[in-house]
């Protein structure tokens, strides 16, 4: 068979673009040429060949990077050949640098990798303790991230202490350090939590927190870990295996602290219910007295009068040691939650409330004193009506009470027969009569 010109070249474009359905290649762009109709012309070469490439407008137009001559490109491409000239060349469909097309393939690679350990499954992440003191930080002690979180945490919560664990974030040596720094903090395990934190870059930039042996070491915490690298949009490994991972810096110093303003109307509530239980236990002593009043009022016989009004005494005493012992209990729980409430709120705030309740204290007993002086002298009261209407007082203004050997009490002048005796009860004693 003999070929034309035309039939060789167009047979042989089947055969490259057959062959060859896509392929990535990494070169160097010269002769860059972007003429009036918005295709992309170069040449990618390396030490020793050299290919011709054509990018045309719709595909460049979602480029990355516009290309210049001397830059070094990864580039997704089909093979074909260009008919009328005979020569082959590649058709680049995706375009970007090199050192980060790189460095994305060694990234997904890596997060393929530890995902199929399990190494990011929700089940081993760990929660964040419920009451934070301690903050450890890991990240570079002069970069804006430590200055973003120190400034959150001095706002929301002065209290926490932050212990800040130095080390490089970006740059060949950043790797040792990281690993360096990290086992020191695992060692120590001075923490309640640990922050692994930088500011925002390129993925070149945030290229340590990548690392595998990083990544692993990470797993191996003591503590919960709460990464927060880069902004939000910012990804990493050390995000994936991390307890928890923050979108930045400040994010993260917020959820290892609580807002102060939350912990003042916590200690207002526990002040408050404070001085309840104080009204309420007042109250139960004032209804126990209800009620023993209420009691001495039904018995009005002089003994048991008396020795009701004993009982009272004796309660009274009881009520006012347990009084005072409940107010010592009560001072001593005020003293433990003013020297809690002292770390946690302003201290002017804090003397405030001390000051209502001293004084509150101070006027209870007096309180006390004048409720149980006026009971004291209502009994007295009582006391002297009993008397009033008591017979023997009767006696004393010259009745007597005149009774038959029977003891029934003669109440008419018939009801004595002529000659029988009756025993009369006068004030000063008693004597024995008869009926004329």
């Amino acid at each position: 068979m003999v070929y034309s010109v035309s039939q060789l070249n167009g047979e042989i474009r089947q055969l490259l673009e057959q062959g060859f359905r896509q392929i990535s290649l990494v070169g160097e762009i010269s002769n860059f040429a972007a003429p009036g109709s918005g295709h992309w012309y170069f040449t990618l070469k390396d030490e020793r060949s050299q290919v011709r490439c054509a990018m045309f407008r719709g595909a460049n137009q979602r480029a990355a990077m516009r290309p210049q001559n001397g830059s070094q490109v990864l580039v997704k491409a089909k093979v074909t050949l260009y008919e009328p000239r005979g020569d082959y060349q590649l058709i680049v469909e995706h375009l970007e640098d090199a050192g980060q097309g790189l460095l994305q393939q060694r990234y997904e690679q890596l997060k393929a990798k530890l995902g199929a350990e399990g190494l990011f499954a929700a089940d081993r992440k760990r929660p964040l303790p419920e009451h934070i003191r301690k903050v450890g930080v890991l990240t570079s002690p002069t970069g804006a991230a430590i200055k973003d979180i120190l400034a959150v945490m001095k706002r929301r919560d002065p209290s926490v202490e932050v212990i800040i664990y130095p080390t490089s974030v970006q740059g060949e040596a950043a790797v040792a350090q990281l690993q360096s720094m990290a086992q020191t903090a695992f060692e120590r395990n001075e923490v309640d939590v640990l922050l692994v934190s930088r500011g925002g870059g390129s993925l070149e930039d945030l290229w340590c927190f990548n690392d595998e042996g990083f990544a692993r070491l990470l797993t191996t915490a003591p503590m919960p870990v709460i990464s927060a690298v880069g902004h939000e949009i910012d990804f990493t490994i050390a995000d994936f295996v991390a307890d928890m991972r923050a979108p930045t810096p400040s994010a993260a110093a917020e959820l290892v602290t609580r807002d102060q303003q939350q912990q003042l109307q916590r200690a207002q509530a526990l002040m408050q219910r404070l001085q309840q239980a104080q009204l309420r236990h007042i109250q139960r002593l004032k209804q126990q007295w209800q009620f023993l009043q209420t009691r001495l009022q039904q018995q009005h016989p002089q003994r048991l009068l008396q020795q009701q009004s004993q009982l009272a005494d004796e309660l009274q005493a009881r009520a006012s040691r347990a009084l005072t012992q409940q107010l010592m209990r009560q001072r001593q729980q005020h003293t433990h939650l003013v020297r809690r409430l002292q770390s946690v709120h302003p201290e002017k705030r804090l003397a405030q409330y001390q000051q209502q309740l001293t004084m509150l204290q101070q006027r209870l007993p007096q309180v006390m004193t004048r409720l149980l002086k006026d009971k004291k002298s209502r009994q007295g009261q009582l006391m002297q009506s009993l008397n009033l209407v008591s017979p023997l007082n009767t006696l004393e203004r010259g009745y007597a009470i005149v009774r038959k050997d029977n003891g029934e009490v003669v109440r008419r002048a018939d009801d004595v027969a002529s000659g029988e005796p009756v025993d009369v009860r006068l004030a000063d004693g008693s004597f024995t009569a008869r009926r004329d």
